[in-house]
């Protein structure tokens, strides 16, 4: 499957460097600026998995892919992302503003009755977007600017303190109702056939024997999404007029006679790069999709 972007992952590509004993930081936690990750000559944000939650405050105007949901914002607006659910943003401002901090879930572990994932705001399929007033995004912004001075400080207890903030920044929240005000691509059902599209292309192309192609089903996308598979099955069907398997079919194929065609790999190695264990299901597949054999169609 895509692979989740890892802490390391988001400093190496959004600051092209890592902190010292990131490793041994179980918890971790930072906090940043937008305007220092996010805009002209910056890295685009993937929609993928993450491996640690994400807190942000956003100024300005976006519109914010998570699970199959687009949440246009506009504004202030707060946001709680999950590891649970994949994400991304389109900024449709030229000077974005706003904060940010990033930590996982053990920076909170025996901290919070409950844990943090239990939190309404972090559970897959809750609304986690909070459009602010003005009084409101001055409280918030006070929270973040007070946990950037925090985190630069050299005071021994900086890190309960910083969650002290993070928790008084939560309940604030909670004693909000969610902002569900969802931008639609066409509807519901492109959005979500996009982002398949989206997830199915991303694993391509195989450039090497030894990368493989994970997603194989419809319920393997479906659990990337954070979706029930029958919604997403029936969201495909609707919008392109054939099945989620049709795709993934269509587009094995296509890559297995790129590959055929264009390398010098074994059928056997070819095979299994595509997610086939053994040679002869990899024939048998192509065989009943093609009507040739692996081998016919190479010579």
């Amino acid at each position: 499957m895509p692979k989740t972007e890892t802490l390391e992952d988001f400093y190496r590509h959004k600051m092209n460097w890592l902190p010292e004993n990131l490793k041994k930081d179980i918890g971790h936690f930072n906090v940043f600026k937008v305007e220092d990750c996010v805009g002209p000559g910056k890295t685009p944000v993937a929609y993928t998995r993450r491996d640690y939650y994400k807190i942000s405050l956003m100024q300005g105007d976006y519109i914010y892919h998570y699970a199959d949901k687009s949440i246009e914002v506009s504004g202030s607006t707060l946001i709680f992302f999950s590891p649970n659910v994949p994400y991304t943003f389109e900024s449709l401002t030229d000077d974005p503003k706003g904060f940010f901090c990033i930590f996982r879930e053990e920076f909170f572990t025996e901290k919070i009755r409950g844990g943090i994932k239990d939190l309404p705001m972090f559970i897959s399929g809750n609304k986690p977007s909070y459009a602010l007033n003005k009084t409101q995004d001055k409280f918030v912004s006070q929270i973040f600017e007070k946990m950037v001075d925090e985190i630069g400080s050299d005071y021994v207890y900086k890190y309960d303190l910083i969650r002290n903030y993070i928790m008084e920044m939560i309940h604030y929240a909670l004693k909000m109702q969610p902002t569900e005000n969802l931008y639609q691509h066409t509807d519901a059902n492109a959005r979500i056939t996009a982002v398949f599209t989206e997830l199915l292309e991303r694993q391509f192309p195989i450039e090497s024997p030894t990368q493989r192609f994970t997603l194989r089903s419809a319920r393997d996308f479906a659990e990337q999404l954070s979706v029930h598979v029958n919604h997403l099955n029936r969201a495909i069907r609707i919008t392109t007029g054939k099945t989620t398997t049709d795709h993934i079919f269509d587009r094995l194929i296509s890559e297995a006679k790129a590959l055929l065609k264009h390398t010098n790999w074994n059928i056997s190695e070819i095979g299994y790069c595509l997610g086939f264990e053994e040679p002869a299901h990899f024939n048998h597949f192509f065989k009943k999709q093609t009507s040739m054999t692996p081998s016919a169609f190479r010579n």
